[in-house]
Parts: structure tokens; sequence; C-alpha cells
């Protein structure tokens, strides 16, 4: 079967660990390396057994623990073509272990297929990821300004989907956030509001998906309650019984969460 696993993601941190039991490939290193190694071994698995490292964009908390993991394990990295150059600028010694591709492009990681689709964000050639083994799919988006067509086509027949439901729009309007911040927010470059979050989840749902995973929550900016009701009523206002059709979780706010099986 299939296992996802999220990796402190229920916070500020982006990692989570995707396999088929014989491939293991990690989507973002967004909390420190140490902290990666302690997560993959409390799941049995040693950080140089990881068959590669898929980065969605080069913002600081999706790989910030990228730079000691690959120097200790020179592990495959795998990045668009854009992000992979803005990473190559921080990390010097990353190009030998750099695999890169076009937002679109398909490829095999040991056991493991991964489908790319580009994602609207205010990086450059930012993606989210879908990945396939053992006849199931789980598909990973974050950092998401807006529903695109090649967003709703790259989730389209995943048995998980991992989301960000990241912003209530009424708390940034009235929240203590800088003038660009909330500006960014509000204009949706990069952070998928909580009713946008839940068009998106029941697109997947509609589609086939029967587990739905909200991660990148935090205090600051929202919280899991808030993001919960919000997609379980976009959910519900579609047909959705929620108790009944899908499985909906907000990713646990833990060093290792909870390993998700399709």
């Amino acid at each position: 079967m299939l296992q996802l696993c999220t990796l402190a993601s229920g916070s500020s941190g982006n990692s989570l660990l995707v396999s088929d039991g014989r491939t293991h490939v990690l989507i973002d290193a967004g909390i420190s390396a140490r902290r990666i190694t302690k997560s993959l071994r409390e799941l049995g698995i040693e950080p140089g057994e990881l068959a590669g490292v898929l980065i969605t964009h080069e913002h600081s908390d999706h790989i910030s623990g990228l730079t000691t993991l690959t120097k200790q394990f020179s592990l495959p990295v795998y990045a668009s073509r854009g992000t992979g150059m803005q990473l190559c600028y921080r990390i010097a010694f990353l190009e030998p272990c750099l695999r890169t591709f076009r937002p679109g492009e398909s490829f095999e990681v040991g056991e493991l297929g991964v489908e790319t689709f580009p994602t609207p964000h205010d990086t450059v050639e930012s993606v989210g990821y879908a990945v396939t083994g053992c006849g199931r799919k789980a598909a990973v988006v974050t950092d998401l300004g807006e529903v695109t067509e090649a967003v709703a086509a790259g989730v389209k027949g995943a048995h998980l989907l991992v989301a960000e439901a990241n912003h209530d729009v009424e708390w940034v309007k009235s929240g203590p956030y800088p003038y660009f911040l909330k500006s960014r927010i509000l204009g949706d470059h990069g952070h998928l509001s909580n009713e946008a979050g839940g068009a998106l989840a029941r697109s997947a749902v509609e589609q086939g998906a029967h587990t739905v995973v909200l991660a990148h929550l935090s205090a600051e900016n929202n919280t899991p309650a808030r993001a919960y009701g919000a997609v379980r009523t976009c959910l519900e206002l579609g047909g959705v019984d929620v108790e009944r059709d899908i499985q909906l979780e907000v990713a646990p706010r833990v060093e290792t969460g909870r390993r998700y099986t399709v």
C-alpha cells in the first residue's frame, strides 16, 4: 500500500514522507535535517535510504533542512528548472545532486511514479506533486494561490490529497499583519484561503479522493478548527458527507505525524 506521513507539517514546517515500502521520497525539507532524521528513524527509515527529495519551491520554510541533509547523505534532489537554479545559488554543492524538470513533466523515482504540475505562487516555477505507487495516488499541494485548471488536473484521480487551507480571510483582514503580507495573502499570491482550500478538496473528492489532510497551519495565521470547519462546510455544501464519504483530518502538530495508508 502507498503510505504518507507528515513530518511536523501541521505547523510551520513543510515535510512529508511518501513510501510504497520499498521506495521512500521526501516532499520538501522544511524542518531541520536533525528533526527530519529523528522523524524518519522513528518510522524505521534511515535518511540515506531516501530515493530523493522533491522540492515544491525555494522558500526557506520548505528547504531549511535541505543543505545539511544533502551534504550528509548525497540525496538526489528533484526540482523544477527555475527552482533548481534558485537552490544552486543558495547551496553551492547541490548541483551534482540536482535532477530538474519542467512543470508538467512526469518521471520515476525508484518504484514510484511522480507527476508534476505548475502551481500559481510568487516563486519561479512552483509545483505540486502527485506520487503513484501500488496502484494508488497521493497528491500534495502547498502554498497555492488559486485553484487553476492545471492544479485540478494534477490532483485528479488522487486517493489522498494533502492541501493547504491556510488563511481565514476575515481574520487576515482584521489581524495584526504587516501591510505587505496582508496584501499578499488577500491577493492569493501563494497562500490559499480556507474557502479556496475547501473548493480544492471538494474537486478532489468529486474525482475520487477519500482522504483529505489539511497541512501548513499555525496559530499565527489560522487555527486548525477554522480551517477544518471551512473545508468541511464547503464539502457538505457540495453534497459530501464527511462522516460517511471521506476522511477529513488536520495534520497533527507533532514531529512524526500520523501514517495515512491509501
